[in-house]
């Protein structure tokens, strides 16, 4: 079979092996589509923090079962499958008190593991959803709106609040709209502005603010002058992680979804006075998943996944990916040639 490696920084690499032997307890699946986050873009430019070479690349699958053993959840050969691609070990501190996705020896397929950019995979039949229901593209955005839904969760989001999300890139987006299900009123901000376009006409933000020096200003004027409840950086970059808490009311959430590899620095006497709740949001749990499934008839799939291309045109694609001119927001690559 074909498989997608990244042998180092910069380099992809199409090659063929002998395809995977289900063990007990796991499935054997196909891999359908692959969706593109920033884990893989960072990984590709080599500033991709818990991440070695090879690597194949990986974790937002569309996958249909191929083989399978007995499983709570009823899941047979030629059904279609959403992919929990964390696989957590069960008996650490965190997974004992149900934080499966922040395990201490988490792996992570795609990152410490090899991923999905190939025709079949083995995996822990244990995180696999059923998905019967979804198309290719619907399942492929499972995992990064999961990703979502476990920041609002965390925020505890409430009917009526006023909540800014920084970072129009698919993380972000999926925030916004989880956000706006949840019931909040949502302020994107970002200094793209075809991005902040997407989010007002796709998305429907009640406002867009493009990131600066007025950014905490025109904040204001839409709050008159309450700041936000809830604030949620989908950009990893350093300085909007760090501008973040000046968008926040006093008694407000700000909830670190982006990563950044180097330190931030904050105010305290700032962020005191504030009483501020720092959170951070890694990964998302089994139930933040089936919320995502639950409401995807709600999320504009066919304008989210802007880009798809077939496996063997991935490698001369993936460059322009990077670069926000293309205007892409979501990329996705065909294992299932037509």
């Amino acid at each position: 079979m074909k498989y997608i490696v990244c042998e180092k920084p910069g380099e992809f690499i199409l090659k063929e092996k002998e395809a995977p032997v289900r063990k007990e307890n796991e499935a054997l699946l196909q891999i359908n589509k692959v969706g593109i986050c920033g884990t893989d873009l960072h990984a590709y430019g080599g500033n991709q923090a818990f991440f070695t070479y090879p690597r194949i690349l990986g974790h937002e699958l569309a996958s249909t079962v191929l083989e399978i053993g007995d499983n709570p959840r009823g899941i047979k050969a030629g059904d279609n499958v959403v992919v929990m691609p964390y696989v957590s070990c069960g008996t650490c501190i965190a997974c004992r008190n149900g934080k499966t996705n922040c395990c201490t020896n988490i792996k992570v397929l795609g990152v410490h593991a090899d991923g999905g950019m190939q025709e079949q995979i083995t995996v822990p039949a244990s995180i696999l959803l059923p998905a019967n229901n979804l198309t290719d593209d619907q399942m492929a955005i499972v995992e990064p709106l999961a990703i979502g839904a476990h920041a609002i969760r965390r925020a505890a989001i409430v009917p009526g609040e006023t909540v800014a999300v920084v970072g129009c890139g698919p993380i972000g987006i999926g925030i916004m709209k989880l956000a706006q299900i949840a019931g909040a009123k949502v302020i994107a901000i970002d200094m793209n502005k075809q991005r902040l376009a997407y989010a007002k006409d796709k998305i429907g933000v009640d406002f867009t603010v493009k990131a600066g020096e007025n950014t905490v200003e025109e904040i204001t004027k839409i709050t008159n002058g309450d700041l936000c409840t809830a604030v949620f950086d989908a950009s990893g970059h350093k300085g909007a992680l760090e501008s973040c808490p000046d968008y926040m009311s006093h008694g407000g959430r700000f909830v670190l979804v982006g990563l950044s590899k180097g330190e931030l620095t904050y105010s305290h006497p700032a962020i005191h006075a504030k009483e501020m709740t720092l959170m951070c949001s890694r990964n998302a749990t089994t139930e933040d998943f089936e919320h995502v499934i639950s409401v995807l008839d709600q999320f504009p799939t066919e304008s989210y996944i802007s880009h798809t291309v077939p496996y063997t045109e991935m490698i001369a694609n993936f460059d322009s990916w990077l670069n926000p001119a293309t205007g892409v927001i979501k990329a996705t690559v065909d294992f299932k040639l037509k």
